[in-house]
């Protein structure tokens, strides 16, 4: 009905509701979601939408809300919010188009989609609805948020707290947006990712969740960390997918699914350790990235390049929170925070560059004396040590604990003048390989049953 046209008004369909407040404010929030999803809003279509979230928000966290909402819906109000500021943020940055009587409006209305407006809102989510508390009970045995979904079927209401919730994923999605990974990260700890949790009852959260958890900690150089999370969710998609094809959503997954592919490849560029991915995962990213993957590794202009492609593709809409001078001349600078990102991941990349050569060599021994490591290198043994000192520094880091984690599935230490390497092995997962062949065993089987015999 509404396919390229929005949805009738709130004022034509208040009259059937008894002009509820409440109601007609959900609906103006899926009638504005619907327009952004649809049509191109206008600077007054966005700023109205802000104002909607605003009064939205504050019965939420000061009124009395007795109904029980979908946790779909829910995430849908967090998640639009997020992205109607970015979206804001990527309108405002291109001044170069602006007409003056969008310049006057944007001066008017300089509060809109202000990045402390929306910190402040969904920080003030997550203190009122005690999720923080509420999940620690859990821990305790005390609560059963995670059991029942966070619906509350005592009677209450599930909105406040299942916002709440759905917030600390939204704080890492803005602050990921903004380039700050230690703060986005420091808003998820409550959320346990390892384990069973409510933001995996909807296919749009734990994807953004583990999309960005797994971004931030690339950024942060926690590679294995990302690998493990990129793992689980791809392969999850992939068994998944089916189910989800009639959903509305269901490009954007299949989205989602392509660039953390393009992740996964950076990390395991960067840090080579593909033992730690599922065969079905490794089977889908060779058929993917196989090749580019080898030329990423060496570390020339051209992986650079790859380096770049990749990133570009996969990384989030990065926006920059400060509003633009409205003098002339006009510029579009939508694109600053985008390059300054690129530019701090490429400059890792290559420092990256070195350590390669030396893990490299690392890999074929088990003893090396320095001075022989420096005459492959072509370096002196004063800068080899220096060399040495930062392999150890790059291969680990600082977890959300406060812990030194490594990242390096080779190590080492140095005895007088002398390098022994220590390669680390992880467990062989025998459970999976022996399902896998029992799977095939069984097809084969069942194509034997098939035959006639004459």
């Amino acid at each position: 009905m509404f396919k390229d046209t929005p949805w009738p008004s709130v004022e034509a369909v208040a009259q059937y509701v008894d002009n509820d407040h409440v109601f007609c404010l959900l609906y103006r929030e899926m009638w504005y979601r619907h327009l952004y999803a649809r049509l191109s809003p206008t600077l007054k279509q966005r700023i109205d939408s802000w104002d909607n979230y605003c009064s939205l928000f504050q019965v939420v966290l000061h009124g009395v809300v007795n109904m029980q909402l979908p946790n779909q819906w829910l995430w849908d109000m967090v998640d639009e919010f997020v992205y109607q500021y970015q979206s804001f943020c990527q309108y405002r940055a291109k001044m170069k188009s602006k007409t003056e009587q969008e310049i006057a409006l944007l001066r008017q209305h300089d509060q809109a989609w202000n990045v402390y407006g929306v910190l402040n809102f969904l920080q003030a989510l997550m203190e009122k609805s005690s999720i923080i508390q509420i999940l620690e009970k859990e821990k305790e045995g005390l609560e059963q948020f995670t059991a029942t979904d966070g619906y509350d079927y005592s009677g209450g209401s599930n909105v406040l707290k299942v916002l709440g919730y759905f917030s600390m994923v939204g704080l890492l999605r803005v602050h990921c947006l903004l380039g700050d990974y230690q703060t986005g990260l420091k808003c998820l700890l409550p959320i346990d990712i390892s384990q069973q949790g409510v933001y995996i009852s909807v296919i749009g959260s734990h994807i953004t969740t583990i999309y960005h958890y797994g971004f931030a900690n690339i950024m942060l150089r926690r590679y294995v960390e990302a690998i493990h999370e990129f793992n689980k969710i791809l392969l999850y998609i992939y068994k998944n997918k089916q189910y989800h094809q009639k959903s509305p959503q269901y490009e954007q997954i299949l989205k989602k699914n392509e660039q953390m592919y393009a992740l996964l490849t950076i990390c395991l560029s960067l840090c080579p350790q593909v033992k730690l991915v599922d065969e079905t995962v490794n089977s889908q990213l060779r058929e993917k990235y196989g090749e580019k993957m080898l030329r990423m590794q060496r570390y020339d202009d051209e992986s650079f390049a790859l380096y770049d492609e990749l990133f570009s593709y996969a990384c989030p809409k990065f926006i920059t929170p400060s509003a633009p001078s409205y003098e002339e001349p006009l510029v579009n600078y939508n694109q600053d925070a985008y390059r300054l990102q690129l530019k701090l991941f490429l400059y890792e990349v290559k420092q990256q560059q070195q350590l390669s050569v030396v893990r490299t060599f690392l890999k074929v021994y088990s003893t090396i004396s320095l001075e022989k490591l420096a005459s492959y290198l072509e370096v002196d043994e004063s800068t080899l040590r220096t060399i040495l000192m930062t392999y150890k520094h790059k291969t680990h880091s600082v977890g959300a604990d406060g812990k030194t984690i490594s990242n390096a599935d080779i190590d080492f230490y140095i005895d007088d003048d002398l390098i022994h390497v220590v390669e680390s092995k992880t467990p062989k997962q025998y459970g999976d390989y022996f399902l896998r062949q029992i799977v095939k065993l069984e097809a084969v089987i069942g194509d034997m049953d098939r035959v006639k015999l004459e």
